[in-house]
């Protein structure tokens, strides 16, 4: 069930857990139904991309994966 979040897209945030702790960054994205955010930078992960169409080589992308909202705490206005 999806609750009120009191972090909202482009709020300032600052990591308090986790390996990117003490981060300060603006959060990409909400997920209410999962209580978690996407913040800009930080929790970043590699994924490999197979070879298509549009990228014929494949590699890798570097993406930001979500955290939960109570390893987060909002900056107030500097």
């Amino acid at each position: 069930m999806a609750t009120k979040m009191k972090i909202k897209k482009g709020d300032t945030v600052k990591v308090i857990a986790g390996d990117d702790k003490g981060k300060e960054a603006k959060v990409v994205q909400v997920l209410p139904k999962t209580s978690q955010v996407v913040v800009e930078g930080c929790k970043v992960v590699k994924k490999a991309i197979k070879p298509s169409e549009s990228n014929p080589k494949g590699g890798f992308a570097n993406l930001e994966k979500p955290i939960h909202v109570s390893n987060v705490a909002k900056v107030e206005g500097k």
